[in-house]
């Protein structure tokens, strides 16, 4: 066989080159994607051109961080709050629960989205938010009660 192929027939076939590829790669001008923590503004972030390019409107790189920073909050509040009263009917409060669930998932899912870009800007925000999170909402530091029997409406969030 030539050229080190080992299928009958490719002899002297050439891979094709990455000019003459089509889809998204193609789309994004070859944009690099980041498998490793970097640090910068220029980034890929949940959204495909997202925040853009950051000589163009370098204030998007702070928008999509306080976007991830409000997304982690939310994700703890969802966690620890308590929207469903005691005594409400059993179907509509399962109902409830449920939705709140798909929401605080989903939104998880987002966080964990964005940290795939592996900008360390978007990691750092995310355990930022995370963290002042479950401070305000979570914690004992805002606790009017020192033992709540209950303290959210959803169980625990689990890997």
């Amino acid at each position: 066989m030539e050229h080190g192929h080992d299928m009958p027939g490719m002899e002297g076939m050439a891979p094709p080159s990455p000019m003459s590829m089509t889809g998204p790669m193609q789309q994004h001008d070859m944009m690099m994607m980041h498998m490793t923590f970097f640090w910068g503004r220029s980034a890929e972030i949940l959204f495909s051109g997202w925040p853009g390019s950051s000589d163009e409107r370098p204030y998007m790189y702070f928008v999509a961080l306080l976007f991830v920073f409000v997304l982690s909050i939310l994700v703890e509040w969802l966690s620890h709050c308590r929207l469903i009263k005691p005594g409400s009917n059993h179907v509509a409060a399962g109902l409830v629960q449920t939705l709140l669930h798909a929401l605080r998932v989903g939104l998880a899912y987002m966080v964990m989205l964005a940290i795939m870009s592996f900008n360390g800007g978007v990691f750092l925000v995310a355990v930022a938010g995370h963290a002042l999170g479950f401070l305000f909402f979570g914690s004992r530091v805002f606790k009017r009660t020192p033992n709540p029997a209950k303290t959210s409406d959803l169980p625990p969030a689990s890997c």
